[in-house]
């Protein structure tokens, strides 16, 4: 019997549709404290390398900024851009631990990444960044 599914896939974009040139950062007025920032999103989502099925997450990103914050409407465009990429979820809170670090070269940031169940299993991965 064949397997029907083997051929039935969705639009999977590779790494280059992840938009890091929409990345801004800001000034931080307060670079001697340690304030910590956290953003928090329940419609992150990317999806399976292999099949295509969407992945979909809770994202906390939290950090102390030394002297530059991200703004808030390049990172909502950032992570939308993850929508059809395909990259395994561990990859992905790598990923975007790597390209904030990048932009904003904080004193500290961890990006935490609580995958919703798919086939009874869900996922949380915590990556961290310190100075």
């Amino acid at each position: 019997m064949a397997d029907k599914y083997q051929q039935r896939r969705f639009d999977i974009y590779g790494y280059e549709k992840i938009d890091t040139e929409v990345l801004e950062a800001i000034p931080y007025e307060y670079p001697e404290k340690s304030t910590v920032v956290e953003y928090v999103t329940e419609e992150f989502s990317s999806v399976c390398p292999w099949t295509g099925l969407p992945d979909t997450a809770k994202l906390t990103i939290r950090y102390i900024p030394h002297q530059k914050l991200v703004e808030l409407k390049s990172l909502k465009y950032y992570l939308t851009s993850y929508r059809n990429v395909g990259i395994l979820q561990e990859h992905a809170v790598n990923r975007i631990l790597d390209d904030l670090v990048k932009l904003l070269e904080p004193k500290f940031m961890e990006v935490i990444g609580e995958f919703h169940e798919r086939g009874g299993i869900s996922t949380k991965v915590v990556a961290r960044y310190e100075k």
